[in-house]
């Protein structure tokens, strides 16, 4: 038995707000960026730092749920999976992109660059966080477990 596992985690800011789109299947797709930072030491002794960008992309309730919350510079944590879509450039070149599909999303900060405490954080995460279901192809909008279903209106803030 043959065993896989593509998970990405992040934790950083939006560097724009979420573009929100309905495909032709009624599906809702929300797609940002994320940027994250990696300090070193270099041999020399000076501090060194770089920052990565990250496509995401969100899928059904989640992805309602990120256009009407997120906005650029917001903090963060992504949780999904890595996929790497290529397509044909109106130019006839083959491009590629690498993105994270999300899975779950819990915001980090209440969106004026002030960190929750992490009581809130924790106390946030069951209200933040959400699924799509199996069907990789055509996400549906959330699970028929009540457990996993976000309702906007019992967010806490």
């Amino acid at each position: 038995m043959s065993m896989y596992l593509n998970r990405a985690m992040i934790i950083g800011n939006l560097t724009r707000d979420p573009e929100l789109r309905t495909t032709s299947g009624g599906q809702t797709v929300a797609t940002f960026g994320v940027a994250t930072n990696h300090s070193w030491t270099d041999a020399s002794g000076q501090k060194q730092e770089k920052a990565e960008f990250h496509n995401i992309v969100a899928w059904g309730k989640l992805a309602e749920i990120c256009g009407q919350y997120l906005t650029k510079g917001r903090k963060v944590y992504v949780e999904g999976r890595i996929q790497t879509r290529d397509w044909e450039g109106q130019d006839g070149q083959k491009r590629f992109r690498t993105e994270i599909v999300a899975e779950t999303m819990i915001m980090l900060d209440r969106g004026n660059g002030q960190a929750n405490s992490g009581n809130f954080v924790r106390q946030a995460a069951p209200a933040m966080a959400a699924r799509p279901a199996a069907n990789e192809a055509a996400p549906a909008a959330a699970a028929a477990d009540p457990n996993e279903i976000i309702r906007v209106e019992d967010i806490p803030f």
